[in-house]
């Protein structure tokens, strides 16, 4: 095998993750690995492209079935279309979807590196980070478990910590290591106690092997797993462009992390440094650390003046957003919810949204603007007994036949052209044309043309949730 062979891997990134720490700009049908953060590609896309850069194939992506198009799309648009996806049929953690993606990696080549990347880290010099997976991918190669240990640069108690040390005169030429322990997040005193050992590395979830050499450790450490994941990824069934495992046997397998169990339990795992500006945006505070700032320490996104104020991360969405005389502060303005919360307290939100969860706030979970396979719609107003969304439409792009038993509707076409079905009659639709959609009619409503389609909706009854759809056909295989 030539020396060109050797360097290739498979980038297997994964995309199941919630990003609650991140709310309001980070919710659970739209997670911070598909928002751009002041980028102009995603984290997601980000972490593809970072992938390639450093010699990856093809990616295999684990995603969780509601954001599914949502990866399709972000993929399609950056010319990853033949990339492999793999559904989740339920959220069990990481180890689960890393052994799923192995046991499917397998089938292929079982000893083909995988690097493991969650889907929603951002790094700097990338070509440092090409280099460390470059000693990784050659230390994989010879059946070992590999991780990426990030140089810490400050005590943090938001990360894993592992403790690495020499192995031998040979490996300190390559600066690879061996890991004596894995220490879960630390409180304060323990972390600054662990930069001042000089000797412990920030966990990156980020691992390197090969498919053979992870299911043959997950065989003797978590043999349910093993047979669970392996079934799910045999009776596996192609849908459009994925690949949905079989549900009932991944669900059989415990929610648990990779790191509790196959990495902590591994002997003779190794460890490669990287100290190229690392983050895996795990809160407010973290993305302040790496955007930015001003001589006051402040950075802003967005329509933002600050005057007197230092050491704040202000982000504005869709509206001004004044402050006067700020210190230490997050404050995030989004067009349904504003966030103020003191940067020491940025860990600390995911508790903190516990009682919108109790609540079933709508916000804990959804923008305004909603994405669909077929485009988005954006709430405009919500009151009572009607709603106005503005929905836009791709070209080509059907929504579903569908009906509801609580509300009607009426469209106003304000750009482009609408083919609209109700019942059994199809009418053409130009701009600033409208049609009334009664209740309980089976209708539909398609954009035939180039460009987008932009229409007004109005819906009036005494039920508007998004639940009050009867699908009858729908081209993206939705229930």
């Amino acid at each position: 095998m030539s020396p060109i062979d050797q360097s290739r891997f498979v980038p297997v990134v994964l995309a199941g993750g919630s990003g609650t720490r991140l709310w309001p700009l980070s919710r659970s049908e739209y997670p911070k690995q598909f928002l751009t953060l002041g980028s102009d590609a995603s984290l997601l896309q980000q972490t593809v492209k970072r992938a390639r850069t450093c010699g990856g194939s093809t990616p295999l992506v684990v995603a969780s079935e509601p954001h599914r198009f949502l990866v399709a799309e972000q993929l399609a648009a950056m010319g990853e279309g033949e990339a492999t996806i793999l559904l989740e049929p339920a959220a069990r953690n990481t180890a689960p979807a890393i052994a799923a993606a192995a046991h499917y990696l397998a089938r292929h080549d079982p000893d083909e590196v995988m690097l493991v990347m969650p889907a929603d880290h951002r790094i700097e010099d990338e070509s440092a980070f090409a280099t460390a997976v470059a000693t990784a991918v050659s230390e994989a190669r010879q059946g070992r478990i590999v991780l990426l240990g990030i140089t810490p640069t400050r005590p943090d108690t938001g990360y894993g910590y592992i403790s690495a040390s020499a192995l031998s005169s040979a490996s300190a030429s390559t600066g690879i290591l061996g890991i004596d322990a894995f220490i879960e997040k630390p409180d304060a005193e323990r972390a600054a106690a662990l930069i001042e050992a000089g000797d412990c590395f920030w966990n990156s979830g980020m691992f390197l092997f090969t498919p053979r050499t992870f299911t043959d450790a997950l065989a003797r450490l978590e043999p349910q797993m093993h047979a669970s994941t392996q079934a799910a990824v045999s009776n596996a069934r192609e849908d459009l462009d994925f690949l949905r495992l079989e549900a009932s046997a991944f669900e059989k397998c415990r929610s648990v992390a990779v790191d509790v169990a196959v990495m902590e339990q591994v002997s003779g795992a190794r460890l490669v440094p990287f100290s190229g500006g690392w983050s895996d945006i795990g809160s407010w505070d973290a993305l302040h650390a790496v955007t930015a700032q001003d001589d006051s320490g402040n950075a802003v996104m967005g329509d933002v003046k600050l005057h007197n104020s230092r050491d704040c991360y202000v982000r504005s969405e869709s509206r001004l957003v004044v402050g006067s005389g700020l210190e230490n502060l997050i404050v995030i303005e989004t067009s349904d919810v504003v966030l103020v919360v003191q940067r020491d307290h940025a860990q600390s939100l995911k508790q903190a949204l516990t009682s919108l969860a109790e609540q079933q706030r709508v916000e804990l979970s959804s923008h305004t603007t909603c994405y669909r396979p077929w485009g988005h719609y954006e709430s405009l107003k919500v009151d009572g007994r009607f709603q106005v969304k503005r929905i836009t439409v791709k070209p080509g792009a059907s929504l579903s036949l569908q009906k509801h038993f609580h509300r009607s509707e009426h469209w106003v076409v304000v750009k482009g052209t609408a083919e609209v079905t109700v019942d059994d009659s199809i009418t053409m639709l130009g701009e600033n044309e409208s049609i009334y959609v009664p209740l309980g009619s089976v209708h539909r409503m398609s954009n035939p043309g180039r460009i987008p389609l932009e229409i007004i909706e109005v819906q009036t009854g005494s039920y508007l949730g998004e639940d009050d759809i009867v699908r009858l056909g729908d081209e993206y295989g939705r229930g």
